[in-house]
């Protein structure tokens, strides 16, 4: 089983930046497309980045622009640069681990594992 551990949120004011981080089991981690996805309460987990094992990345609109993902494969960890943080964007931020298809476009498919989630805060 894939074990997640994402870190990194916290209290920001608009227009601030904070840098998520997500470390994931090695065995997975290089075979893997890897995405952000963000949840508020009572919505549903929606996705907002991913990054393929060879490196191309797809944004949801609403962050395209303002939000990074990378990743890190020497060290099993993946990124979320968050820059121009806006009130909507509070929420808990997770990483996943699935399968990422498509040759023009990115489709991406997640995988059964969660982290805990890390709590981003967006206010004055």
């Amino acid at each position: 089983q894939v074990q997640l551990v994402e870190s990194g949120g916290g209290l920001v004011q608009p227009g601030g930046s904070l840098r998520l981080s997500c470390a994931a089991s090695g065995s997975i981690f290089r075979n893997n497309a890897m995405a952000w996805y963000r949840q508020a309460p009572g919505k549903q987990r929606m996705l907002v980045a991913v990054i393929t094992s060879g490196g191309r990345t797809n944004y949801v609109a609403s962050v395209k622009g303002r939000f990074t993902i990378s990743r890190d494969d020497a060290k099993n960890t993946i990124f979320l640069q968050m820059n121009s943080l806006k009130p909507e964007d509070t929420t808990v931020y997770y990483c996943n681990a699935g399968v990422a298809t498509g040759t023009y476009s990115i489709t991406y498919s997640a995988g059964d594992s969660w982290g805990q989630g890390t709590q981003v805060t967006v206010s004055s």
